[in-house]
C-alpha cells in the first residue's frame, strides 16, 4: 500500500473513492507578532560593543521625577480614600436604615491603587459591587448617603466638607483630592439590565474589568520599573494625538511586556525597554493582523488594541514610527517633554530637521471612506456612437 494514498482506493484522492476532491481544511488567519529585536538577540548577536545610552537613561528618570505626584497630593487622596472606604465598608457591614441599594463589595481600582498616579491628576477610583440592580435612582441616593456620613466625618477632624456629583459611572467625591466612586453590579445580574432604568451595560461591565485589572497588576506587575515606564508613556500618550486613543490598560500591558518578556526573565533597563516600546508601536504591535497583546483578564485569544478603530491604530503606529525616528536622531528630550520644540511644534505632526536629517511624518495608510470601483460601464446619457452629443 502506498503511504499517503486515499482512503477510499489505491491512490484515489479523497476519503470517499473516486470522483471526490480532497478534504479542504478551513482557512485559519495567522496572526503574526512584529519583529523584536529582544526576543532575537540571540539569533543577532552583537558585533560590537552596546552604544552610550546614558543620556537617554538620565532624561527619562528626570522626567519620571516630575511625572511623579508630591508628598502633598499623595497624602490628599490617602486621606479622602480612607475615610470613603470607612463610609463604604460600613454600608456593607452594616447598612441600619439605609434602603437605597445593598451592597456587595468594594474595591480601589486605577492608578492611585497600581502605584502609577500622575503628578497633577490626584483622583482615586473606587468600585462599589451592589447586591441589587444599579438603578440611577439608586446611585443617587448611593451618592447622598455617601455625601451625608462623610461630611460627619470630615467635622469631627474640622476639615472642609465634601461635594458629591452624580454622572453616567457613579459619583465623584471632591475635597482637596478627588475619588471616583464607580458603580456596578454582580455578574449573574448582568443580563437583567434594562437601558431606561439602570446604568448602561458596557459601563458597568467596564467596571467589573477593572477590577480585573487591578488584581492582575498587583500580582504580576508590581516591579517599579514597570510602574516608571507606565507613567513615561501615558504622558508621552497623552502630549501626542496619535498616540492619545491608547487606553491605560493597553499602556499598563504594553510597559508590563516591555520590561518583563525577555529571553532572561529579568526587568530590562528603563531606556532599553522605552526604546522598545516605540519599536514594537511602531512595527505594528497594534495593528490589524499582528498579534498583539493577548488580554490575560478575558477570554482567550483576545487581544487587548481590537478595542482601538482601524483609523486610531493606523494614527498609532504612524505616530510611533515619527517619535522613534527622532529619538533615533537624538531628539529625545523632546519627544518626553523636557524641552519644548521651537515655534511650539508637535514633533509627530510637523516636518523637522536633526542633524541635517529631514524627519517627515507619514501619511495615513487607511481611509475609512471607500474608493470608488473602476469599471468598464461608460454612462451613455449625452454620447451617441462615442461622439458627445
Amino acid at each position: 500500500m502506498v503511504r499517503g494514498a486515499g482512503r477510499g482506493g489505491r491512490g484515489m484522492p479523497g476519503r470517499g473513492g473516486m470522483g471526490r476532491p480532497p478534504f479542504s481544511r478551513p482557512r485559519v488567519l495567522m496572526l503574526r507578532p512584529p519583529f523584536d529585536l529582544i526576543l532575537a538577540e540571540p539569533a543577532f548577536p552583537r558585533c560590537k560593543p552596546a552604544p552610550d545610552d546614558s543620556a537617554l537613561t538620565q532624561a527619562l528618570l528626570k522626567r519620571h521625577t516630575e511625572l511623579c505626584p508630591t508628598p502633598t497630593e499623595q497624602a490628599a487622596v490617602l486621606s479622602l480614600i480612607t475615610k470613603l472606604q470607612t463610609v463604604l465598608d460600613n454600608l456593607v457591614v452594616a447598612p441600619g436604615d439605609f434602603a437605597a441599594c445593598q451592597l456587595e463589595e468594594v474595591r480601589q481600582v486605577g492608578s492611585y491603587k497600581k502605584g502609577t498616579m500622575m503628578a497633577g491628576k490626584n483622583v482615586a477610583d473606587i468600585v462599589v459591587i451592589m447586591k441589587t440592580l444599579p438603578t440611577k435612582e439608586a446611585v443617587e441616593g448611593l451618592s447622598n448617603k455617601v455625601n451625608e456620613e462623610l461630611n460627619k466625618l470630615m467635622r469631627a477632624e474640622g476639615l472642609s466638607p465634601v461635594t458629591c456629583a452624580s454622572h453616567e459611572r457613579g459619583f465623584t467625591v471632591t475635597a482637596a483630592a478627588a475619588v471616583r466612586v464607580l458603580v456596578t453590579t454582580l455578574h449573574q445580574n448582568l443580563r437583567k439590565l434594562e437601558p431606561e432604568v439602570h446604568l448602561d451595560y458596557k459601563v458597568i461591565s467596564s467596571h467589573l474589568a477593572a477590577i480585573r485589572h487591578s488584581r492582575w497588576f498587583e500580582e504580576n506587575a508590581h516591579h517599579s520599573s514597570i510602574k516608571v515606564l507606565i507613567r513615561l508613556l501615558r504622558d508621552m500618550c497623552a502630549r501626542h494625538a496619535g498616540l492619545e486613543p491608547l487606553t491605560p490598560w493597553m499602556i499598563d500591558l504594553l510597559a508590563h511586556h516591555c520590561i518583563m518578556n525577555n529571553p532572561a526573565r529579568q526587568a530590562l533597563p528603563i531606556n532599553v525597554a522605552f526604546r522598545r516600546a516605540l519599536s514594537l508601536l511602531a512595527g505594528g504591535l497594534f495593528l490589524p493582523g499582528c498579534a498583539g497583546l493577548p488580554d490575560p483578564c478575558e477570554a482567550a485569544h483576545s487581544r487587548a488594541h481590537t478595542a482601538l478603530d482601524l483609523v486610531a491604530q493606523d494614527h498609532a503606529a504612524a505616530t510611533a514610527q515619527t517619535l522613534l525616528r527622532v529619538v533615533a536622531r537624538g531628539g529625545h528630550r523632546y519627544v518626553l517633554g523636557l524641552q519644548a520644540f521651537e515655534g511650539g511644534k508637535d514633533i509627530s505632526t510637523e516636518i523637522t530637521v536633526w542633524d541635517g536629517v529631514v524627519v517627515s511624518p507619514l501619511a495615513p495608510a487607511y481611509s475609512d471612506t471607500p474608493e470608488p470601483m473602476d469599471t468598464d460601464d461608460k454612462d451613455e446619457e449625452g454620447t451617441q456612437d462615442g461622439v458627445a452629443a
